[in-house]
């Protein structure tokens, strides 16, 4: 019997339009260069904008791509790399600023929530089920989600949350799921799975004895995981459109 409904956070719960996600990225390149300029490193934009990108290219590489993450300084400092500047040499005061620029971009520009989101996790809660959710996190780390999310009324509905930069393993690795199960403290065959991605969410999720359930959302936003060549048939439990055809199946 199920005890329990867990689900991905990007593309699931919240999603950012292109307009969202470029205003996002703005915030933290402004911010970025003001921390930068103001304690005299000189960093013009176009530099900054190329660091950022070599950024996220370099944490692809290194982490992204197997499955493993980083906490978000980490990230702040492959960017200082990528500038050709000695993390090693900066003050904690600058870091922190650094990275509260790079982090906090989507609380205060933030995503919107999947439509039915919001009244699907409250009915589900309101029937007896314990919910969870998994993220793997990107450029926005765990403490700046949890903000978002209670921000837009959704986190306190949510009985345990897991961010991979938090946790060091991304899905579909088995130790982020058997975390969110323990935390749930339910069996596996007792949770369910729900997210876009069919790789990471449902085969993750399915190769432990959960059920998966995919949902593929009418309208995609930015947040979207890159292509990975698995060379698997998965196969959901079932698939959904809106995220109101869960409170059937369940």
């Amino acid at each position: 019997m199920l005890k329990a409904i867990a689900f991905d956070l990007w593309e699931t719960l919240l999603t950012d339009t292109p307009e969202l996600s470029r205003a996002q990225e703005a915030l933290r390149l402004e911010r970025m260069e003001r921390a930068l300029v103001a304690r005299g490193f000189s960093a013009e934009a176009h530099r900054i904008e190329e660091a950022y990108r070599k950024l996220w290219r370099r944490c692809l590489e290194l982490y992204w791509s197997v499955d493993r993450d980083v906490p978000c300084r980490r990230q702040i400092e492959h960017f200082l790399e990528a500038l050709e500047l000695d993390p090693a040499t900066f003050d904690e005061e600058v870091l922190a600023e650094l990275e509260h620029a790079y982090a906090m971009a989507a609380v205060e520009i933030p995503p919107k929530i999947v439509d039915g989101a919001a009244e699907v996790i409250s009915t589900l809660k309101q029937r007896g089920f314990r919910v969870g959710l998994i993220s793997n996190t990107g450029r926005t780390p765990g403490y700046a989600l949890r903000d978002v999310l209670d921000n837009l009324g959704l986190g306190a509905s949510i009985d345990v949350m897991l961010f991979s930069n938090e946790h060091g393993e991304c899905k579909p690795s088995a130790s982020i799921f058997e975390e969110l199960r323990r935390g749930l403290d339910v069996a596996y065959d007792e949770l369910m799975f729900v997210g876009d991605n069919l790789y990471v969410d449902v085969h993750g999720a399915q190769r432990l004895g959960m059920r998966g359930v995919h949902f593929v959302p009418p309208v995609r936003g930015t947040a979207v995981a890159p292509p990975f060549e698995h060379g698997l048939e998965i196969v959901a439990d079932a698939t959904i459109s809106d995220l109101r055809e869960l409170l059937t199946l369940v």
